[in-house]
């Protein structure tokens, strides 16, 4: 397949309000579920994940699909300048707040977020790509947010594999993530971004990609 066949699919604007108005009600109903304990081996699977971004202390950090901010511990210990954590869900952004007063939390669509331009050196999304229902806004939006040398983390540390299982249990649709670099840089590419890294392991998806 060449690559400028491979592109995000396009929704229309009610078909991404809908998406967005299930995840949003799906993820506070069972947010009891993304708390702590998690399964064994994840926690050091999100700290490799973390340290990909290469966090210095002058870096705004974004977090994407935060949840109950269970990277923003990981997060903290490379003392960036300053965090956002933006969700859909305004219940597990009030977690947040209680647990983490200093980090400055956003909800809504990542399409929708109105940050200045050229305000943000690192983006995580981290076990919600697949659930992004307008990939392509999504990406333009952070690109006009990205400093030079932005660094986006699209991760999972449970792998490709469980989002397979995933797509059979969800009630909203669940993408797959790119499955090699090739896949990555043609569907990247046009927003400006170019593959950094990229490891797909049984239980450990990072890609990286670098403004």
């Amino acid at each position: 397949m060449s690559d400028e066949l491979i592109a995000f699919k396009r929704l229309t604007k009610t078909q991404i309000r809908e998406i967005d108005k299930l995840q949003s009600e799906y993820f506070t109903e069972f947010m009891h579920l993304f708390d702590p304990p998690l399964p064994e081996g994840v926690i050091e699977r999100l700290e490799i994940i973390v340290e990909s971004a290469n966090i210095s202390e002058k870096d705004v950090v974004l977090d994407v699909g935060t949840g109950t901010g269970i990277l923003i511990p990981l997060i903290k210990e490379h003392c960036p300048s300053l965090i956002y954590a933006n969700d859909l869900s305004r219940s597990m952004l009030e977690s947040i707040k209680r647990h983490h007063p200093d980090v400055k939390t956003i909800d809504g669509d990542i399409r929708d977020l109105t940050l200045p331009n050229r305000s943000i050196d690192v983006v995580f999304i981290n076990a919600c790509y697949p659930n992004i229902a307008d990939k392509h806004g999504c990406f333009l939006n952070i690109k006009r947010m990205a400093r030079d040398g932005c660094r986006v983390i699209i991760s999972h540390p449970m792998g490709i594999s469980f989002i397979r299982f995933l797509q059979e249990k969800m009630p909203f649709p669940v993408d797959n993530f790119p499955e090699n670099k090739t896949m990555a840089k043609a569907l990247f590419a046009p927003y400006g971004f170019h593959v950094s890294d990229f490891v797909s392991e049984d239980k450990l998806y990072i890609l990286v990609l670098k403004g």
